[in-house]
Formats: structure tokens, C-alpha cells, sequence
């Protein structure tokens, strides 16, 4: 005999409701883990937001050139990466296309061997990406098997969204947008020609104040775009959204319990978001690269 789903609803949701009351304090408070189980499961990420150090302009804020390939700039990588091996992450993600951790295991292998930069046919991001020379640098000082690409493509629909502000005259928005590139683009060069350190521009980056600025601008503003029976603007962040989310994912389901501590390096604005999804999480805390850099 078969039972209907308005049969049973009433008690799904009591259900439902007796569990999440059972795991509040109150009404208002955030479900916890067993703080027994918390401490004894909890992992860490490092996890350093950067700028891109070969600069290929397709972000919506353009920068700068930074010189990650003189002699300063390669010490500092050189003692970012040794403090990142004292940290002793077992594996290091890196923004890179999931689906194409074959190729990125070819140009390891090559590095681990010392043959990846004596070929001079390798474009700016081959020579130059964050990827090659902080991500492959600290792994092979660090001895760490895996670097795991755990990128994911999703649209991003900002001239659309562009237009439909500049098509409805929504100047205040158009005005804010304006302004928060501006502001961090002309803070950004003005860092780059006062000559400070690729450790104090990354720090820079992974300020509090930096990645609610960055979320801002992703999640917060488009929601303002075009009439009411527009979406552009909730698409985009939705867009963003979910590809920082499948991010985040990939890199939950590719440590494993001996994983303690990890790396994540990718740019600013993704790591903006996974620090929100991180300090979400009851299983993961994150590490900053200061505490690491100053940690003795």
C-alpha cells in the first residue's frame, strides 16, 4: 500500500525542525559541529590570494606590470616558498583547469627535472604565472607530490551587464562600479611604482578589507542592474558564485584525512570568496601567509 506524499510531508517536516532546534543554541545561532569532533578533524589552508604575475589584462580592474623576474622579486619567491615548506602542506592547488591535470603533471615533471625554463619558445604565462614560479618552486622545496589544478570555468557576463546599465541610465551604479576599479587599480599602481615587495602587494591582497571590497563588487552590486524583469546582474553573481563553489569542492573532494594541511593559490577575488566558504566550513580554519612568513 503505497503512502502520498501529503501523508507523510506533516512529518518531514517536524522532522526537519526538530533536528536543526536540537543543534541551535537558539534561534539565532550558527549549527556547530561536537567541539570534540571539531578539534580532532580540523584542517588547515594556506590560503594566498595573489595578482597574476604574467598580467594577461583579462580582469575587469587592469593593472600595472609587476617584474616577478628580477633578482628581488625571485629572492622573495625563493623565501616565500621556504616558509611555505616549513608550513609542510601535503598537496598545493593552483588555479588551473580541473580537467586538465595531465597537462599540468607534463610541465611538473619538467620542473622537478630543471628543464622547464631552459626552453625559450614559453610564452609570458609560462614563464611568468604564479603557477610555475610560487606554486611548482614551494612543491618541489617542499617535497609535495601533488599540485592539483581545481579551476572551473563559468560564464561571466560583465559587458552584458555593462550595457544594460548604460541602456536603463542607471549612473549611480554605473558611478560605483567606476569608482571601486578605479580605487583599486590607481591604489594597486601606486603600490607597483613605489617599488614595494611582491610579499607586501600580496598581503595587500589578502586584507580584510581587500576581499570584502572584492565580494562587494561580485555578489553585491550586480543584484542593482537593469528593471525588474532583468537578471543579467543575479546571473553573473550566480555565475561567479557557483564557479568559486565548484572550486571549493574540487579541492574538498581531492584531500583525503591525511590531508592536514593544504595550499590554495589563485587570484585575490576567488580567494576572497573561499575564505568565506572556509570560515563556513567546521572541518577547515584558514592560515594566512603573514602568520607563516612571521611565524618563527
Amino acid at each position: 500500500m503505497k503512502t502520498s506524499i501529503k501523508k507523510i510531508r506533516p512529518y518531514i517536516i517536524l522532522l526537519t525542525t526538530a533536528f536543526w532546534l536540537y543543534n541551535c543554541k537558539d534561534s539565532g545561532s550558527k549549527v556547530e559541529a561536537d567541539p570534540g569532533t571539531q578539534q580532532e578533524s580540523q584542517k588547515e589552508v594556506l590560503l594566498i590570494g595573489t595578482f597574476h604575475y604574467n598580467n594577461p589584462g583579462a580582469d575587469v580592474a587592469k593593472t600595472k606590470s609587476f617584474d616577478i623576474l628580477n633578482d628581488d622579486s625571485q629572492q622573495e619567491l625563493d623565501d616565500i616558498a621556504h616558509r611555505i615548506s616549513e608550513f609542510n602542506p601535503t598537496k598545493v592547488f593552483v588555479e588551473w583547469e580541473h580537467d586538465e591535470q595531465m597537462q599540468l603533471d607534463s610541465l611538473r615533471k619538467r620542473y622537478a627535472d630543471n628543464t622547464y625554463f631552459t626552453d625559450d619558445s614559453l610564452s609570458d604565462f609560462y614563464r611568468k604565472n604564479e603557477i610555475f614560479q610560487l606554486a611548482f618552486r614551494a612543491a618541489k622545496l617542499g617535497e609535495i607530490e601533488e599540485v592539483i589544478g581545481f579551476d572551473y570555468k563559468t560564464e561571466f557576463p560583465f559587458d552584458s551587464l555593462m550595457v544594460v546599465l548604460e541602456k536603463h541610465e542607471q549612473v549611480d551604479i554605473q558611478s560605483r562600479i567606476g569608482k571601486m576599479v578605479e580605487v583599486f587599480t590607481s591604489d594597486f599602481d601606486e603600490k607597483i611604482e613605489n617599488g614595494e615587495s611582491l610579499l607586501d602587494l600580496t598581503y595587500y591582497l589578502n586584507t580584510e578589507k581587500f576581499r570584502a571590497m572584492s565580494n562587494r563588487f561580485h555578489i553585491e552590486i550586480p543584484l542593482l542592474v537593469g528593471p525588474k524583469d532583468n537578471f543579467i546582474g543575479p546571473y553573473l553573481t550566480s555565475e561567479w558564485y557557483r564557479r568559486n563553489l565548484y572550486m571549493w569542492s574540487l579541492v574538498q573532494k581531492s584531500a583525503t584525512d591525511d590531508d592536514r594541511r593544504i595550499m590554495i593559490l589563485a587570484g585575490a577575488s576567488h580567494a576572497a570568496m573561499f575564505k568565506d566558504f572556509i570560515d563556513d566550513n567546521t572541518v577547515w580554519s584558514v592560515v594566512e601567509l603573514k602568520a607563516v612568513m612571521e611565524d618563527n
